[in-house]
């Protein structure tokens, strides 16, 4: 595998085996084959992006529909003005609706239409079936939960 020069002997991070070389980039090839199959599928069978899709997930996972704008930033790991910019076209397609907190003035919260919760009803069948298809029925019951755990595990860095 590569392994870059030492710089005159100034390099002092320690580069990955061949071993771990293999499996990052099997990871990273794993995360954008997943991806790409995901939104090609999520195109084929619905009118929404996976944008779209992960808005209204963090929408329908809380029980009247909305959440504060900066919520769903966090939740999404995403910027403010990416959020921003996604909702404005998801409420001009009449997907979602903003609102202002009548509690502080200060934030607004973002909610679920009816034609939201339409389309991700739509939606997630297909995505379900090719998340099964990719991940979950090549995993035994104990293969996936020591993928789960895993998966926490190199998400706890980024736990805040």
């Amino acid at each position: 595998m590569c392994q870059p020069m030492a710089y005159d002997g100034f390099m002092t991070t320690p580069w990955l085996s061949d071993e771990q070389q293999r499996i990052w980039r099997s990871w990273l090839r794993l995360n954008r084959e997943l991806s790409a199959t995901l939104a090609r599928e999520m195109s084929a069978s619905s009118d929404l992006s996976m944008a779209d899709f992960g808005v209204l997930v963090q929408l329908t996972d809380v029980a009247d529909g909305r959440v504060r704008i900066s919520e769903l930033a966090d939740n999404l790991g995403w910027e403010r003005s990416r959020v921003s910019h996604q909702l404005k076209r998801m409420q001009t397609r009449g997907l979602v609706e903003r609102f202002e907190c009548a509690e502080d003035g200060r934030g607004s919260f973002v909610g679920i239409t009816s034609a939201g919760r339409e389309a991700i009803g739509e939606a997630a069948p297909g995505h379900v079936a090719e998340v099964r298809r990719l991940v979950v029925d090549h995993l035994d019951a104990d293969e996936l939960r020591d993928f789960g755990r895993l998966v926490d595990r190199l998400l706890e860095p980024f736990n805040g």
